[in-house]
């Protein structure tokens, strides 16, 4: 189980072969031309046909179109494709290339155009494949061929749009005449004449959040001289204006997303294969995990450079969902080769890629790379290393951008700070890949000293659920440093930083579950810190994308969502930090331990914010108590508040010297919240020590839990004393739940809604339900 990945690594030394037979028709037959489409071969293909050599590709991430009219017959036909050991090509070529290997334990990965994690990551194994993962058809045709159709769209001030189709044939020809419509909701709204069409009073596609994701569907038909129909074009699209504005301000550069003229802050995560093997990979796979993110209201992914260009299921739910994408090109952390045929490689896949995802309305930026400026700055000063990396990076994709696109912005590196400056002060201008907590081991209040105008990465590792890590280890054997364990943990120190920052707030756990659940609470304390600093940073600040949002296997990593889909509580929390209005507090003074492990605080009280980004002004109360953990209230208020659109807004300090000298710090909590239209939004609890030193009380919980359906049951839980991050589960059983990982207050019932996609009974829910509060964890 845990070790498997090092029995199958002798499957990338061989040469793979896939043959089959098919029946081309009479009437096909007869076509002028017959093209072999492969959308995706992995990676270094010969293809056959019929015994003699069609062609070849030699890149993962190109669609090849290869004319077969003369090697097809009528009938009985047989294609052959053989594809080459990936491993063994890097070991024979380019052999001049020699970076400084980040990622890839063995080195090579980035000599060939293939998914760079497949050669290892320091979250995912070395599994590298070979074959077929995109489909194969036959395309006939006899006169012309529509190729692809390129819109743009128009905004006037009035809210029209103006639609302008440039249609692009096989070979060009003046005679070709074009009709088609554009339909909302099934309804044909206009006419396209002229390869234009304008649309009054237009459904604007917003980010989630920020209003509806209304998609049109564009059709168009094209004709011959003949009157023969030559290719027909159909699209979604939305109508939408969206941008990356960068303009001088008092702090330097702005680094903000616009949707229709509004500055959207922008929330969510990385997104990385969500298998390691992305070839069966399917519309739901994909549906799980974006639908969870736009469920914990993230309105932005961030496709990483390191994995692959996404399928068509992909964007197409990104359109759904309002979930705006970052869309890297493919290539991370290590150094490219600079010869003319890789260079040749890469021209033909990003004008491809371009041309592919150019009408989506989820594209937001094209980002050349991940890291390799931040990683390699050593190694750019060499002529060479700059030569290359400029080809690619600063001519090729930034004019193939503008030749295939023209809308979307294109942002050289990620993280950098642009125009030649790569990476100069991120607080300043450009963004930021922030790892001084997690890396270099900071303190969590280390994301505090910094006001970056975007936060493209940033992160905290937690350990795999006892579920997710029986997937891939016996019970018996759940230990962090055993070997399956420790395969599955792919960041060389990751044990250890883990285990360190879990030691600054948690008493050692007793067992691997309750190590597992304190890492989790731990990655999302971390998380939450970063995020509510970066939202009170508005709109100095004006994104914060956390890495990562899913796994591509199961094992210790930084995502918010496990391989088989259950949330963490990471994702759970993430869902109340990246609400559209929240309530935040900052801790005023600090605690740290000195000479004799004596702990000095400065601790006085708490300074509450609000953060909104609702996109009208919004009026609601803050409220405010502060309690013993014995029960005991010693302070409460409540203040009206006006939150304006795109605002972070200070409200008030809240003095508590008197309280903590007279019953200490470490018996202190104060519960926050954010009440609009008499409904609570947002709630948090302030603590004014690490967890580690507080005396919550061990209590019982109770849980009676009613079953409303087959597939769905209601849970009040209720306790009478503060319990801190409850968690609940039901074992191995899959779940979904409207809350998790929530601060349980004295005497108030807290109501849950948990749904289930197989049938169930209460008698086995009963059973299987589990409780864990910090206090069963020693």
């Amino acid at each position: 189980m845990g070790k498997n990945e090092a029995d199958v690594q002798w499957v990338s030394e061989r040469t793979w072969e896939y043959r089959t037979r098919f029946t081309l028709s009479a009437a096909r037959a007869k076509e002028t031309y017959i093209d072999l489409i492969a959308d995706g071969l992995d990676t270094l293909a010969t293809l056959s046909l019929n015994g003699r050599v069609l062609g070849h590709s030699e890149n993962m991430f190109t669609s090849g179109r290869f004319p077969a009219k003369h090697l097809l017959r009528q009938g009985r036909n047989e294609l052959l494709i053989r594809f080459a050991s990936a491993t063994k090509y890097v070991r024979t070529h380019r052999l001049a290339h020699q970076p400084r290997e980040i990622n890839d334990p063995i080195g090579g990965a980035t000599r060939i155009r293939k998914q760079q994690c497949q050669f290892g990551w320091d979250w995912g194994p070395r599994l590298v494949t070979a074959g077929i993962w995109r489909d194969l058809r036959l395309e006939t045709w006899s006169s012309n061929r529509l190729v692809d159709v390129r819109l743009t769209q128009y905004h006037t001030r009035d809210g029209t749009v103006t639609l302008t189709l440039v249609p692009e044939l096989d070979r060009a020809d003046d005679s070709v005449r074009y009709e088609g419509i554009v339909s909302l909701n099934g309804q044909v709204i206009a006419q396209i004449k002229n390869q234009k069409c304008k649309i009054e009073n237009p459904h604007l596609w917003w980010p989630h959040g920020h209003g509806a994701q209304s998609l049109y569907t564009v059709e168009i038909v094209a004709h011959d001289s003949a009157d023969r129909e030559i290719g027909r074009w159909a699209r979604r699209i939305g109508l939408r204006t969206l941008e990356l504005r960068r303009e001088k301000d008092r702090w330097g550069e702005s680094f903000a997303f616009v949707a229709n003229g509004r500055p959207v802050f922008a929330k969510g995560a990385s997104w990385i294969p969500a298998h390691s093997f992305v070839a069966g990979l399917t519309r739901d796979d994909h549906a799980r995990d974006l639908r969870s993110a736009a469920q914990a209201n993230m309105n932005m992914i961030r496709v990483w450079g390191g994995g692959v260009y996404e399928s068509e299921y992909f964007y197409d739910l990104c359109d759904e969902l309002g979930l705006m994408v970052w869309q890297d090109f493919m290539f991370a952390c290590t150094l490219y080769p600079g010869d003319r045929a890789f260079q040749k490689l890469v021209q033909v896949e990003v004008t491809g890629q371009i041309r592919r995802l150019r009408h989506r309305a989820c594209l937001a930026l094209w980002c050349g790379n991940n890291e390799l400026e931040l990683l390699n700055g050593e190694a750019l000063r060499i002529p060479a290393a700059r030569r290359a990396y400029d080809a690619l990076f600063r001519r090729i994709l930034p004019a193939t951008v503008a030749a295939c696109d023209g809308v979307t912005s294109y942002w050289r590196s990620s993280p950098s700070q642009g125009n030649g400056r790569e990476l100069a002060d991120p607080e300043r201008s450009g963004n930021a890949h922030f790892w001084d907590v997690w890396h270099a081991r900071h303190p969590v209040e280390r994301y505090l000293e910094k006001q970056f105008r975007f936060v493209a990465e940033f992160g905290m590792q937690s350990f795999s659920s006892p579920a997710v890590a029986a997937t891939f280890c016996p019970p018996a054997e759940f230990n962090v440093f055993a070997p399956a364990m420790e395969n599955h943990q792919k960041n060389p120190a990751g044990n250890q930083i883990l285990l360190d920052y879990l030691a600054r707030r948690y008493r050692f756990p007793k067992n691997y579950a309750a190590l597992a659940y304190l890492s989790q609470l731990n990655q999302a304390y971390c998380m939450q810190v970063g995020v509510e600093h970066y939202r009170r940073s508005m709109p100095r600040t004006m994104g914060a994308l956390y890495w990562q949002l899913n796994d591509c296997w199961p094992g210790a990593s930084w995502s918010s969502i496990e391989f088989t889909g259950r949330w963490k509580p990471l994702h759970y929390v993430a869902r109340r930090f990246f609400a559209p209005a929240i309530i935040s507090a900052l801790v005023i003074g600090r605690e740290i331990v000195g000479i004799g492990n004596e702990r000095h605080s400065t601790i006085s009280g708490a300074t509450l914010f609000t953060s909104s980004d609702l996109p009208t002004l919004t009026r609601g109360y803050i409220h405010w108590e502060l309690h013993t953990l014995r029960g005991r209230r010693l302070d409460t208020g409540r203040k009206a508040v006006v939150m304006r659109p795109g605002e972070s807004r200070q409200q008030l300090k809240l003095d508590f010297r008197r309280e903590i000298v007279s019953h200490g710090r470490d018996s202190l909590y104060l519960r926050i919240a954010l009440e609009i239209d008499e409904q609570s939004v947002s709630e948090d609890t302030i603590l004014f020590t690490a967890p580690r030193f507080l005396e919550l009380p061990r209590t019982h919980i109770s849980t009676p839990l009613t079953l409303t359906t087959s597939h769905s049951a209601v849970i009040q839980f209720h306790s009478r004393s503060f319990q801190h991050r409850l968690w609940f589960d039901f074992g191995d059983l899959d779940f979904s739940a409207n809350d998790n990982c929530f601060d349980l207050y004295p005497n108030r019932k807290r109501i849950v809604l948990v749904t289930f996609k197989q049938s169930v009974t209460q008698s086995d829910l009963i059973r299987r339900l589990k409780v864990r509060t910090i206090t069963a964890t020693y």
